[in-house]
């Protein structure tokens, strides 16, 4: 288990290291009407000769288009018609932090969870803990959360 651990936390790192320039750039947003419309009306190109570099009908492309203004294209489709206008499909899904922040983020979210429930009980008992104690068994249940199998977290509500 320990090797699948160490294993997961290797990945993230180097996933997180990957992943950090996109992180840090700004996210260019897509045209409103996609961006295969834009680059074939920034090239002069008209929707038949697009067509024909596609190998489709007109309406393909018309159909195309709309697909991708609307979030259902496929990225087959999509790369297709990037290569079409001499264009390169990215494509990557780029978390909102890094990955080892969404880990212990997790971790502490399950960790507040239990402590919450078991501090009720005890402040029923009179047997409330102090906040340096409560911090404290916090930091101990993240670090059992995150010394063990990733996959663990994600399994608990």
């Amino acid at each position: 288990m320990a090797d699948k651990t160490l294993s997961s936390a290797l990945a993230r790192k180097n996933l997180d290291k990957r992943l950090a320039p996109w992180r840090s750039s700004r996210v260019i947003e897509r045209p409103g009407k996609g961006w295969v419309r834009a680059i074939r009306d920034a090239l002069g190109m008209n929707t038949r000769q697009l067509a024909a570099r596609l190998n489709v009908s007109q309406p393909t492309i018309t159909n195309i288009e709309n697909n991708e203004a609307n979030d259902t294209i496929t990225l087959k489709r999509l790369r297709e018609a990037a290569a079409a206008l001499d264009c390169t499909l990215v494509y990557a899904l780029v978390p909102n932090a890094s990955l080892q922040e969404i880990v212990e983020d997790r971790a502490k979210r399950i960790a507040d969870a239990q402590l919450a429930r078991t501090h009720h009980t005890m402040s029923l008992e009179d047997q409330e803990l102090d906040d340096a104690d409560l911090q404290a068994e916090r930091q101990r249940l993240m670090r059992g959360l995150l010394e063990g199998h990733p996959r663990h977290l994600w399994e608990m509500p």
